[in-house]
């Protein structure tokens, strides 16, 4: 008998019994995990706290959205046409009542007391013309020199005037000399339509002297518009008298004027007096100077004395 076969003695063992499941390959019976779903995009992470400006405890609030404004240009665009049909819209609206209006007459073009002289002259025969005291262009159209008031009493005739004025004629770039600014002025004479320039100068005593100027234009709107242009800045201390200065009468718009006293130190005072007006297409213009006071009497009478000449 073969030894395996002895059975010892004693009492035998129970059997073990192995469970099945015990013995069973792990892999066969292993529980089966359902596959995850598959989604076509990838989702978006969801944030976890802590969120940027808040705690971990609490969830961030809602985030704004930018909102795109209206543009501005379509509304003015809207309100420009509204107005615009507006405008039209009257416009035509008036047109229309107009023309349903009757047409108003207009007055007559010939009319009774309008013809000058009121009788007509002969066949051939024309007005006489005006006598050369009466007509100022004639006047001023001959030797304007002539034109410059005679020397008054107890005045000399000043040489010293003669480095400029030539023979009783001064030269437009001679008479804008006398000016602060004389490059503007020279333009602006030029401008101006400047015709000629008469002068004529005297002296009484040590000091006095006296200069009268006669500036002609082509128009007396010139000579008015230059006289004015001289006049305006008399009131200023600076540049002109400082004052007002005082009316001439029969001269329309023309003034005298009566500077103060100009005091430098190692000189003798300066006085001056100045008168400004225009007959016509002249423009007169007279100055006096001295060393000693000058009244308005004396600037006033040699004006008065040139106003009549013209």
């Amino acid at each position: 008998m073969n030894p395996k076969d002895t059975v010892p003695d004693g009492p035998a063992e129970p059997p073990v019994q192995v469970e099945v499941a015990d013995q069973a390959d792990p892999e066969v019976f292993a529980p089966e995990v359902p596959p995850a779903p598959v989604t076509p995009f990838p989702e978006a992470p969801v944030p976890v706290p802590p969120f940027p400006g808040a705690s971990a405890e609490e969830p961030p609030g809602p985030q704004a959205v930018p909102v795109k404004r209206r543009p501005r240009g379509r509304t003015t665009l809207i309100v420009a046409a509204a107005a615009l049909l507006g405008i039209a819209g009257g416009t035509a609206v008036g047109y229309g009542v107009q023309a349903e209006r009757a047409p108003t007459p207009l007055t007559a073009l010939s009319q009774p007391d309008l013809a000058y002289p009121a009788k007509a002259l002969p066949a051939g025969q024309a007005p006489d013309p005006l006598p050369a005291s009466q007509d100022r262009r004639v006047h001023t159209d001959g030797d304007l020199r002539k034109l410059v008031a005679p020397r008054p009493a107890g005045w000399q005739d000043d040489k010293s005037l003669a480095v400029f004025a030539k023979d009783g004629w001064l030269g437009v770039e001679d008479y804008a000399l006398e000016f602060e600014d004389e490059d503007y002025m020279y333009g602006d004479l030029l401008d101006t339509d400047i015709r000629r320039v008469a002068a004529k100068a005297w002296k009484k005593g040590e000091y006095r002297t006296a200069a009268v100027y006669l500036v002609q234009f082509h128009s007396g709107a010139a000579a008015a518009a230059h006289a004015e242009d001289q006049r305006s800045y008399m009131p200023d201390a600076e540049h002109g008298a400082g004052n007002e200065g005082s009316a001439l009468k029969g001269s329309g718009t023309g003034r005298y004027y009566v500077f103060p006293a100009e005091r430098k130190a190692g000189y003798l005072p300066l006085y001056h007096a100045r008168a400004i007006f225009h007959r016509g297409d002249v423009m007169v213009d007279i100055h006096i100077y001295d060393s000693a006071s000058i009244s308005k009497k004396d600037i006033r009478t040699m004006a008065e004395r040139q106003l009549e000449r013209l």
